[in-house]
């Protein structure tokens, strides 16, 4: 979550998620964790702790046997597999909807069999729809069968069936019966769960053809109640092959009241020509929403064919915003006539020299590699600058310029040894982003190194864990130049257990005031849910660690992210703290910690735009916006974080 890669690179990303229960908003005195065997199991979870936590799953109270299924959703050890399959016929059916989710959770298709009985049997809605996710996530084809032709009783297994789907899509399992079972999903009698799963099925499964299905998922597209049905079907709508595609996704464009189904139609205009949705990119470009416009000129820069320079010409002194303005200032380099880039880069250098905020000069400079002569200057600036910011747009400038299918051969080497200057500077980011870059197969920069010894000495001057993802990318590289099929990830050192003593002063719903320099957002932490989570942002809240920082990564209907004391998204603290997986699901206004895999966060956190399913599992949720969620959606990159504060 934490990464910073060429928007060749980027997946862009929408979402959905299931329903929660809400939480109290108003604090109580205690947490659960004023027992003591409630805090040895999550001590257990912390210290990935198997052969002690096992008994617990016997333990003759229920809320123990419980909590330690649970446990075991962040712990994934497959050893738990056949105690916890035992447990899908205990007394209790919250035991037996947590032992679903932790069996889910670890992904093991041993499960699979057991499952599809079990869920047959099971008669509480609340079990049946955690069974059939759990089964969407171990699937093979036998279970992605089941999950096609499944009978749902009522409308919580309704929905657990269509989330199911959606969890086996990720996976690239689905059948075509599948899919239709989906697209029967989207009409607004159904329930919201299942439509918004379904959508996102239809969403997010890859090289799935719905151009037979486009009326349904066109009405969906327009008239569902929901944006978030909306956004996810809109999306879909970029697999349909039809003559008016223009036309409609234009509409909605210029149409939806919310920016993120708007922006999810222009993103779902890949591959049409620009003449066809010209009008759509303008007003997208001019969007009331911030997202809306980023999102616009991104997709220019993934899509520029044929785009006129200038129609970008003529709307870009009416842009404000610095982000949008590098972006189009790439692609009218990049289609500009040979004569006029000169010039153009001359004009744009000088806008560079001028302004002084960090983050407009990345943004300019990252503009700048739209043409490819530019090189040199965006390469001085990286190893030059001092400010981080400045330095990792600049290399991700450069990867921008490498990636480019013209990219001129009698450059190979000299960008060859630019990479190494990044590996050899020492700079975290500049390291990590420089080893990916190497090990790219479309590259071939295997050949421009006669050693690698440079990798082993940078990934040994690494203070870790502070630097664990840099020495994660450190790591793939040099397996993949010396020949090896997978790469095993390095394990990051144990280092910061729970702070029991700062956990039990936390009460249920302890809110946070986030002031932004946009206005206020409201949180509610988790603390019975993600104690070590929300115990390390509580500590760094009352260390003022986070005062007078900024929103460093801004994803249009994703994320906002921030809590990065180097500003550029590589920063972390010279500790780590340990994954949480709790029965929590990615709404809208969610906050999650970013990580570089399992068991690596530190300080740095996201506030999701709109559900966001895919990192349900993947990334620890510690806390939600209760107020501010229109503060969230015009954040901006460079946007400062005045002041975090206990409420």
């Amino acid at each position: 979550m934490k990464k910073y890669f060429p928007f060749a690179l980027l997946l862009m990303v929408s979402a959905a998620c299931q329903q929660l229960p809400e939480q109290s908003q108003k604090p109580t005195a205690v947490n659960k964790f004023a027992d003591n065997t409630l805090q040895k199991i999550y001590t257990l979870q912390d210290e990935r702790n198997t052969a002690e936590l096992l008994p617990y799953l016997h333990n003759a109270k229920t809320e123990y046997r419980k909590e330690a299924a649970l446990a075991f959703a962040s712990v994934q050890d497959t050893l738990a597999v056949p105690d916890l399959l035992g447990m899908l016929s205990d007394t209790s059916a919250a035991v037996r909807q947590a032992a679903a989710y932790a069996l889910g959770q670890i992904g093991h298709r041993s499960a699979e069999a057991t499952l599809i009985t079990t869920v047959q049997q099971e008669d509480r809605p609340d079990v049946q729809a955690e069974l059939l996710e759990a089964l969407g996530k171990v699937a093979t084809p036998t279970g992605t069968t089941f999950l096609a032709s499944y009978n749902a009783p009522n409308p919580t297994a309704l929905g657990g069936q269509a989330w199911g789907l959606y969890r086996a899509g990720l996976r690239q399992q689905y059948t075509p019966q599948g899919v239709e079972q989906a697209v029967k999903l989207l009409p607004p009698d159904k329930p919201y769960e299942a439509r918004l799963a379904a959508a996102h099925f239809l969403a997010r499964t890859p090289k799935l053809d719905l151009t037979p299905y486009k009326k349904q998922l066109l009405d969906a597209a327009t008239s569902d109640s929901k944006p978030e049905v909306r956004m996810a079907a809109t999306q879909a709508l970029g697999k349909v092959r039809a003559q008016d595609k223009y036309s409609f996704l234009s509409n909605i464009v210029q149409s939806d009241p919310d920016y993120r189904v708007r922006l999810s139609a222009i993103r779902a205009m890949a591959g049409l020509e620009f003449i066809q949705i010209k009008d759509a990119i303008l007003a997208g470009l001019q969007d009331k929403n911030i997202n809306t416009a980023v999102a616009t000129s991104e997709f220019l820069q993934a899509n520029p064919a044929g785009v006129e320079v200038a129609a970008l010409l003529d709307v870009l002194p009416q842009i404000q915003d610095a982000r949008v303005r590098g972006n189009l200032i790439w692609v009218i380099l990049r289609n500009s006539q040979p004569e006029a880039k000169p010039f153009l880069t001359n004009r744009y250098k000088q806008q560079y020299q001028n302004v002084r905020s960090p983050y407009e000069k990345a943004h300019l400079l990252k503009g700048l590699a739209g043409y490819v002569e530019n090189y040199k200057f965006i390469a001085d600036e990286v190893f030059s600058t001092e400010h981080p910011v400045i330095a990792t747009s600049g290399m991700e400038a450069l990867i921008n310029i490498r990636q480019q299918s013209d990219f001129p051969r009698n450059l190979e080497a000299e960008f060859a040894d630019i990479f190494k200057r990044g590996i050899n500077s020492g700079d975290v980011a500049l390291v990590g982003m420089a080893a990916a870059a190497i090990r790219e197969p479309k590259l071939n920069l295997r050949n421009q190194y006669k050693d690698f010894s440079f990798l082993t000495k940078a990934q040994e001057k690494l203070q870790l864990p502070r630097d664990m993802e840099t020495n994660i990318e450190l790591q793939k590289t040099i397996d993949f130049l010396n020949g090896r099929q997978e790469s095993i990830t390095p394990e990051n050192p144990f280092t910061h257990p729970i702070d029991w003593s700062l956990v039990k002063t936390i009460p249920i719903g302890q809110q946070v005031l986030l002031k932004t320099e946009k206005g206020t957002i409201v949180l509610q932490l988790f603390v019975e849910d993600a104690p070590g989570s929300v115990a390390n942002f509580v500590e760094l809240t009352k260390k003022d660690f986070f005062d007078n920082l900024y929103f460093h990564r801004i994803v249009p209907n994703f994320v906002a992210q921030g809590g990065d004391k180097r500003g550029d998204g590589w920063g972390s603290s010279d500790y780590s703290i340990r994954s949480e997986f709790a029965p929590l699901h990615y709404l809208e206004g969610y906050v999650g910690m970013a990580s570089a895999g399992k068991d690596t966060e530190s300080n740095q956190w996201f506030i999701t735009h709109s559900p966001t399913p895919h990192l349900d599992g993947r990334y620890t949720i510690f806390a939600k916006v209760i107020d501010g969620m229109e503060v969230v959606h015009q954040l901006e990159v460079g946007d400062r974080i005045l002041d975090v504060d206990l409420k």
